[in-house]
Formats: C-alpha cells, sequence, structure tokens
C-alpha cells in the first residue's frame, strides 16, 4: 500500500479497470468561495493517489477530467453530494455513476445518527481511522505527510464498505431505492451550485 502524490493531474495508466473511490479537499464548505485543493481516488487495489491543486490553477487536467467522466466507471463517494458539486464547480466534469455510502449508510443504518465515514468504517470494517487533519490548510504550500494520510484514508476503504452496504440494501429491500438516491445525486450537487443548497424543492412550503 502507497501514497502516490501527483501536482495538478493524475498520470496516465495508474489506475485498474473498473469503480475508483473519489474524495476531495477543498478551503471549506461553501463550493463557489473555497476552491478544490486535494481530488483523492483509489481503484481499491491498494494504494491511492492524491492530486493537488495549487492556487490559480486552470483545473485543465485532462487525464483527471477523462477518468472522472468515464460513464463506465462507478464512482464510490462519502457524501457524494459534496464532492460532485466541487469537481463539476471546478473541473467542469460530471463524475457520475455515483455510489455513496453515506446515503447509503442513511438507509440501512437506521439504528443509529452516526454516519460519517469514521462511525461506519469502524462498526462495519473494524478499523479506525484519524479524523485529526479533517480541518487543516488544504491550501497550504506543503502538504504534510499527516494531511496526505488522513486524505488516503478518505478513500482506502470505501470499496470494502460498498460490499458491506450492499449486504444490508439487499437484505432490507432497499436496493432499488439506494440507486434511484445515486442517480439523484448530481442533480442535487447541480442545485446546490445553482442557489438552492438548502432549499427543498420539493416541499409543499
Amino acid at each position: 500500500m502507497a501514497v502516490h502524490f501527483h501536482e495538478e493531474d493524475l498520470p496516465q495508466g495508474v489506475l485498474a479497470p473498473g469503480p475508483i473511490a473519489v474524495d476531495t479537499e477543498t478551503m471549506g464548505l461553501i463550493t463557489p468561495r473555497d476552491r478544490l485543493c486535494v481530488v483523492q481516488i483509489s481503484d481499491g487495489e491498494g494504494d491511492e493517489h492524491l492530486v493537488r491543486f495549487r492556487p490559480g490553477s486552470d483545473y485543465a487536467a485532462p487525464e483527471l477530467r477523462r477518468v472522472l467522466g468515464d460513464p463506465a466507471r462507478l464512482k464510490l463517494y462519502h457524501f457524494a453530494r459534496f464532492d460532485l458539486a466541487a469537481i463539476q464547480y471546478y473541473l467542469g466534469t460530471v463524475a457520475a455513476p455515483v455510489y455513496c455510502t453515506k446515503t447509503a449508510s442513511r438507509l440501512v443504518r437506521t439504528y443509529t445518527d452516526r454516519h460519517g465515514l469514521k462511525e461506519i468504517v469502524r462498526e462495519l470494517l473494524g478499523q479506525d481511522i484519524s479524523k485529526q487533519q479533517q480541518s487543516s490548510d488544504w491550501g497550504a504550500p506543503e502538504l504534510s505527510d499527516a494531511q496526505k494520510d488522513y486524505a488516503a484514508s478518505d478513500v482506502r476503504f470505501l470499496h470494502q464498505l460498498r460490499v458491506k452496504l450492499d449486504e444490508r440494501l439487499v437484505r432490507e429491500g432497499r436496493m432499488a431505492l439506494a440507486k434511484a438516491c445515486f442517480d439523484f445525486l448530481p442533480s442535487r450537487a447541480a442545485l446546490d451550485i445553482a442557489g438552492w443548497p438548502e432549499v427543498d424543492i420539493f416541499a409543499h412550503v
């Protein structure tokens, strides 16, 4: 297992075919204001790839855009809504089709309100991950080893989580509902970007 660090784009040929786990690190939680700093990717084979964008980047990243926009590759996220918005806004790519472990967790782990990645990984996989670097400065000139390891850990377990969550979705008869939710997430991200982040447009009032 290794963490590979790249500047401004993903090298060609570093990912195996099939689903990829994806995550992002930004300067904050407001997509148009808080720039995209890092995109993390894992093909589930043991290595993680971090692509860092510096201030003033044009986000050209042709290989990263190609991989994220490939309709044949399923993208695994935890809280896909946020990552999809950041990728769409800065890279100009709709990174679908989508699987969201947080959404799946909410559909099957109805006995708890703890759906953070740390809690799900601990319960379903028996692993412990640190969240100490979650609120660190991702726009710093140099990223620390702790930041890089944290970023990598956010995609390291998503392939395994999908297997566990799929078992429960099937068991509870909610796989079709989950798929419909996943398919809607790019549109939910587009609504966030367009100015409806906290408004339920389907509500009666």
